[in-house]
């Protein structure tokens, strides 16, 4: 039946085509987007061509330019041409963080200048705008890095055991790396270790080499060796060899005074101390014994190995006892307290409290803690020592110490200023200083005794400005002779402030201690911390005066930012 009715459908429609039903149906019946009946048909779109939404807009033509050639984002801009009587290229000049307007022309290859000057203002400088490095003589094909570094560290290591400042040592190593070739290097001191960094671009590796300090000693003759060195080095151009050779002699070199002349020193330093502080020939006489035996039991502990602090408790004990045993003997006129006190200066680290000062007062805060420590560490020393021998004598020896009646002041100024001078001088002996440095130590040491004189004593100021303003004169000239001579300004400095130190105020501490007054004691203890602090800054200050008014080649030296306590 289904084949009758197709067939009979077929028969009712025979002119209609038999493809029609293989067609598919039309997308008119299916198609939203079909406009209606009687809108017409919009154009066909013409042939795609997608573009960049960068693309210039219809219309504008395009600017005509020559194809650029690639260059290093490194590269001075146009208009900015490379400082004149450099040796390096301009893709070489700058090799990082060059400024768009390019970097100012700083001058600081002038010889005339002293190094430390240069370098300190180099150091503050940011790496961008630090000037290439100029050798004066005929330059090389490239410098060998790691005996550069090597030979930085060593001389760093001499000037750090020597009991240089933090920054003095770093301008120093800075000064060597530059004049070698290595501007891209950063030298790191941190009390014992020595650092120093050189990269010599962005894309390669860091060359990093450092040392550590083991040993310690005070010879500022090697050290003023030293600073000719690297004196030599930035402004004469010595090859690595000759560098090399002379800091190797320089090791070699012996001390200029023998055992015995350090032992006379200490025992005059001591007898100096005790006439400054009002004692006589008697006085002078034990202040010299004691502090003669404390060395040799101090050369003693060492020998033995000992640290540093058990040297310093046995130094501290044989003037002590030497001062109870004058004070059991009942000898008129005799000031057992004078004897002590003059031992004592012999003792103070003086040197060491200056340049942890110094280092903290400059930025360098880690390097003034840790030797502000070792301070602490060697005055807690020398107060043990002292106080088991005044222990004994108060409450064992019916001595008869008295911190009221423990020195007499007296205004005697021709002698004062004569023990000013031998102490000075006595203590420059002790530090291994040149002989030539002696005798301007010394004068320098008088002048700033006469300075505390004329204003504790005769206008009667307070003891503590007294010290900082004496201090700071000490602080001035000796900078203003290191900078004459190219050398170290502690030479000049450290002996010079010997006569200022706190010796009275120390041993007023330690007798109200062993006589159980502590309250008295801290005071006195409290003072004699003021007074070290008006010294320490007072020789900083007179230092930064010096260089903030004489001519600082290119530029003043940067100052750190104020944090305002963040």
């Amino acid at each position: 039946m289904v084949a009758d009715r197709q067939r009979g459908g077929d028969a009712k429609d025979p002119g209609r085509d038999p493809d029609e039903d293989r067609k598919p149906p039309s997308d008119e019946a299916h198609s939203a987007f079909t406009p209606p009946l009687g809108v017409p048909l919009p154009p066909p779109p013409e042939e795609e061509h997608p573009t960049s939404e960068f693309a210039l807009p219809e219309g504008l033509a395009p600017e005509p330019s020559e194809a650029e050639p690639e260059r290093s984002a490194f590269t001075l801009p146009e208009g900015t041409t490379a400082p004149s009587g450099s040796s390096t290229t301009q893709s070489t000049a700058y090799p990082a963080f060059t400024p768009p307007y390019g970097i100012p022309k700083v001058s600081l290859t002038k010889v005339e200048m002293p190094w430390q000057d240069r370098m300190r203002t180099m150091l503050r400088m940011p790496l961008a705008e630090r000037p290439m490095p100029e050798r004066p003589g005929k330059p090389e094909a490239g410098p060998p890095v790691p005996r550069v570094l090597d030979l930085t560290l060593r001389i760093g290591e001499l000037l750090l055991a020597g009991g240089e400042g933090a920054e003095d040592v770093e301008a120093a190593m800075f000064g060597v790396a530059h004049a070698y070739g290595l501007g891209r290097c950063e030298p790191t001191v941190t009390f014992t270790l020595l650092t120093v960094s050189y990269q010599p671009s962005l894309v390669d590796d860091p060359v990093t080499a450092n040392r550590t300090v083991r040993r310690r000693g005070t010879d500022y003759t090697r050290l003023n060796a030293v600073f000719r060195l690297v004196h030599d080095i930035t402004t004469q151009g010595l090859t690595l060899e000759e560098a090399y050779g002379r800091l190797a002699e320089i090791r070699r070199n012996r001390h200029p005074y023998p055992g015995w002349a350090l032992t006379a020193a200490s025992g005059l330093l001591a007898g100096a101390a005790s006439m400054l502080v009002g004692g006589g020939l008697v006085v002078f006489l034990a202040a010299a014994a004691g502090a003669m035996l404390g060395d040799r039991l101090a050369w003693l502990a060492a020998g033995r190995g000992l640290p540093e602090f058990y040297q310093f408790v046995a130094a501290a004990m044989p003037p002590a006892a030497m001062g109870v045993a004058l004070s059991a003997s009942h000898t008129a006129d005799v000031q057992a307290s004078a004897v002590i006190t003059g031992g004592l200066f012999a003792l103070i680290p003086g040197r060491a409290l200056v340049a942890g000062v110094q280092d903290g007062l400059t930025g360098y805060y880690i390097t003034a803690a840790a030797r502000l420590l070792e301070v602490g560490y060697l005055i807690v020393g020398i107060v043990c020592g002292v106080l088991v021998v005044l222990y004994g004598g108060v409450h064992i020896g019916g001595g008869t110490l008295s911190p009221e009646a423990a020195l007499r002041h007296q205004e005697r100024p021709v002698i004062q200023i004569i023990a000013a001078m031998l102490l000075v001088f006595a203590f420059a002996v002790l530090l291994q200083q040149e002989r030539h440095t002696v005798w301007v130590a010394t004068l320098n040491g008088g002048v700033a005794w006469v300075v505390y004189g004329a204003m504790a004593d005769t206008i009667k100021a307070d003891p503590v400005p007294a010290t900082a303003i004496a201090a700071g004169l000490v602080g001035l000239f000796g900078q203003l002779m290191a900078r004459y001579h190219h050398a170290s300004a502690l030479p000049y400095v450290t002996a010079a402030i010997g006569p200022l130190l706190p010796g009275s105020a120390v041993y007023f501490a330690l007798l109200n201690f062993a006589k159980n007054e502590l309250s008295t004691g801290i005071s006195s203890l409290t003072k004699a911390a003021a007074l070290a602090l008006a010294i320490a800054i007072g020789v900083n200050l007179g230092s930064e005066m010096s260089r903030m008014f004489l001519k600082v080649p290119g530029e003043v030296r940067r100052a750190a930012k104020r944090t305002r306590g963040f």
